[in-house]
């Protein structure tokens, strides 16, 4: 998917899904039973930006059943960027919503009423792109190079970090600020060597232009986020702690179905934004996107726990990395007991087997971070 494709998705558009999917769940039954059911919960759920092949997945939650399945309706809006999500849902614009880990420990070091109730997957893969013909291979072949960035970009505040910790001379690199809607092109078109860039992002785009991209993950050298969790402020946990249970194991579940089934996920997702559908190249870039999301979501935390654990013992350490490299100097660093539990998280898991064919159907994309 372009960015201009993408660019046509709004808000309105995700709301109206939402009331599509509600106004098409089947009533059977007779009148009387019908009136004795309970309504489904209305819930006001944000995505981080515009929905592709890493974030998709509340979207087909009517058409698996898994809405009537928790008597549930998720209303989803686009989001406009992680920070601007944690903000909409700790405002209470939103009841609850899908926020990069990043923008979850900047907005409470921000102080911003917030509580994360899961983390769906495992890694930002925040990195380096490459051209394949790229004769860089190590990250000390960075220096005397041209370093792209979008200086707004998720992952832009850590390339220091990055740098440190991979022992590269920062002095030695001449640091271009490119806009985003251009920063993959100025890679293809060789006006920088590399680009700072967030994978799920960048690589689909570049594999759309005909490319081969290389990656070089941050995570590696110990530069480590966890990508999508589900956010609610902390008087939901509180007050209402049936729905915190019920978003998810909505939303876990219909990512789950993804992870089982990611060609059929993908129609669904594509008949639900048509969109995505209109071309080739955005079936490709959603493929490469929900492939790379799946691959690191085969991590300990949910194969020895249940999707959706986040490991209590990595958290400090990351928001030690937002609080040197992303936050403003006034921020206070957040409790990590307080900011994030696994209270709602074990009713999702996948078997064995299941890990065994997730771990199949991402090998390909595994190559684009060097593990083919």
């Amino acid at each position: 998917m372009s960015k201009s494709q993408a660019g046509r998705f709004t808000r309105r558009s995700m709301l109206q899904f939402g009331a599509a999917a509600a106004a098409s769940i089947p009533l059977g039954g007779s009148f009387a039973g019908r009136a004795r059911a309970a309504a489904p919960t209305n819930v006001k759920f944000t995505l981080p930006w515009i929905p592709n092949g890493s974030s998709y997945w509340p979207l087909i939650g009517n058409e698996i059943g898994v809405f009537s399945k928790h008597n549930i309706n998720l209303n989803v809006a686009r989001g406009f960027g992680s920070v601007a999500a944690a903000q909409a849902v700790s405002s209470g614009q939103f009841d609850f919503g899908m926020v990069f880990a990043g923008g979850n420990f900047l907005a409470a070091a921000r102080k911003l009423p917030l509580v994360v109730i899961a983390t769906v997957y495992y890694d930002a893969i925040m990195g380096i792109c490459l051209r394949a013909d790229s004769p860089i291979k190590t990250p000390k072949d960075l220096e005397g190079k041209k370093l792209g960035t979008v200086p707004t970009s998720a992952e832009s505040p850590y390339w220091p970090a990055f740098a440190k910790s991979a022992g590269v001379d920062i002095s030695k690199i001449s640091l271009v600020q490119v806009d985003s809607k251009v920063v993959e092109r100025a890679l293809i078109d060789k006006q920088v060597d590399a680009i700072t860039a967030v994978g799920t992002s960048s690589i689909p785009l570049i594999a759309a232009m005909g490319e081969a991209p290389r990656f070089m993950p941050w995570s590696r050298y110990g530069v480590e986020l966890y990508a999508g969790q589900i956010v609610t402020r902390p008087e939901t946990v509180e007050k209402n702690p049936e729905l915190c249970q019920k978003v998810v194991d909505t939303v876990l579940e219909c990512y789950a179905h993804t992870l089982r089934e990611p060609e059929s996920s993908l129609q669904l997702f594509a008949k639900a934004l048509p969109e995505v559908g209109l071309t080739k190249a955005g079936m490709q870039s959603a493929r490469i996107a929900q492939g790379l999301t799946q691959l690191v979501t085969r991590r300990p935390e949910a194969v020895d726990h249940a999707l959706g654990w986040s490991d209590p013992a990595k958290i400090p350490g990351m928001i030690d990395l937002v609080m040197e490299f992303g936050a403003p100097k006034d921020a206070v660093r957040p409790d990590p007991a307080a900011l994030i539990t696994n209270r709602f998280v074990g009713n999702v898991k996948l078997s064995a087997q299941e890990w065994d064919k997730v771990k199949e159907n991402t090998a390909t994309f595994a190559a684009y971070l060097g593990d083919g």
